[in-house]
């Protein structure tokens, strides 16, 4: 029976960045569902303050529809589409960036909904939680304070994490260029930057919402590499695979690598599909006992 594919954005995108994916998924057959987590899509908040003339005060106070979502809310929404989905066959969650957060809390929550749980270049904390993965030596040439100069308002005010996505600032676009989408032109990085949205919540989990071995472990799991990723670098997907693969050594992952940016799958998706397709004849791993 033909596979659903339920596909998870990362942070401050959307469904709409699944568009294309969508398309070359579908003339190769396979049937998608592109999900947006409480906040996203059309129930973002995109105030006037954001609209040219900018009105960055306004823009640093205002609030926002994603404040206080929180991962526990993501997994809910999620699990709620794969229920849905799986009534019409199997199911195949695909995940991106941060979207591994929640994939990986709905499988330890409801891995029965799950036939395969796809990660590309996306977050599977297994051994620490996702903000100490900062600091680790595969983390050394992220960061973060790059993006300062785009960042709107205190997130400890706001209750949410707002970044200007459509500043002007020279700066600030050539760091946004260079941890998403260095591999692209200037024209196709600016309309890949003006589908973001300018916040996102602040809850990344915590212990509890690391891969468990008893019900994510069960899940059959494929990582697809992103080989030029500057934002999740090489060795950090690498590590996050090797220590998947130490938590259920006898359900390991299934290991692709794709070149290109953390963006540009998204933007030229015909690789991704193939691969994605590939997986609907996988079989499954053996049982765990």
């Amino acid at each position: 029976m033909q596979p659903t594919y339920v596909l998870v954005h990362g942070a401050f995108a959307n469904s709409f960045s699944f568009a294309p994916l969508q398309a070359e998924l579908g003339l190769l057959g396979h049937r998608s569902v592109a999900v947006d987590l409480p906040g996203h899509g059309f129930q973002a908040t995109f105030t006037p303050a954001y609209q040219t003339p900018q009105d960055l005060e306004a823009l640093a106070s205002a609030p926002g529809s994603i404040k206080g979502v929180t991962l526990a809310d993501n997994a809910a929404h999620l699990i709620g589409i794969l229920e849905r989905a799986k009534r019409n066959g199997p199911v195949i969650l695909v995940s991106h960036s941060r979207g591994g957060i929640t994939a990986t809390a709905a499988a330890n929550a409801r891995p029965d909904l799950i036939d395969r749980i796809v990660y590309v270049s996306a977050w599977c904390p297994v051994r620490l939680d996702v903000g100490d993965y900062y600091a680790e030596p595969e983390m050394a040439g992220v960061d973060p304070a790059a993006f300062a100069s785009a960042l709107a308002g205190n997130p400890a005010d706001l209750g949410l994490l707002r970044v200007n996505f459509r500043t002007a600032h020279p700066d600030a676009l050539a760091a946004f260029k260079a941890a998403f989408f260095a591999d692209g032109t200037d024209e196709q990085f600016l309309a890949f930057l003006n589908t973001f949205q300018p916040d996102e919540n602040l809850d990344v989990g915590g212990s509890a919402d690391r891969a468990q071995a008893a019900t994510w472990g069960r899940t059959p799991k494929t990582y697809i590499r992103l080989a030029d990723d500057a934002s999740l670098p090489l060795a950090l997907q690498d590590r996050l695979i090797r220590e998947g693969d130490e938590l259920t050594p006898d359900n390991p992952y299934d290991v692709r690598t794709l070149e290109g940016s953390h963006l540009k799958w998204l933007a030229d998706p015909a690789p991704a599909a193939r691969a994605l397709g590939e997986l609907a004849t996988l079989p499954s791993p053996p049982a765990q006992a």
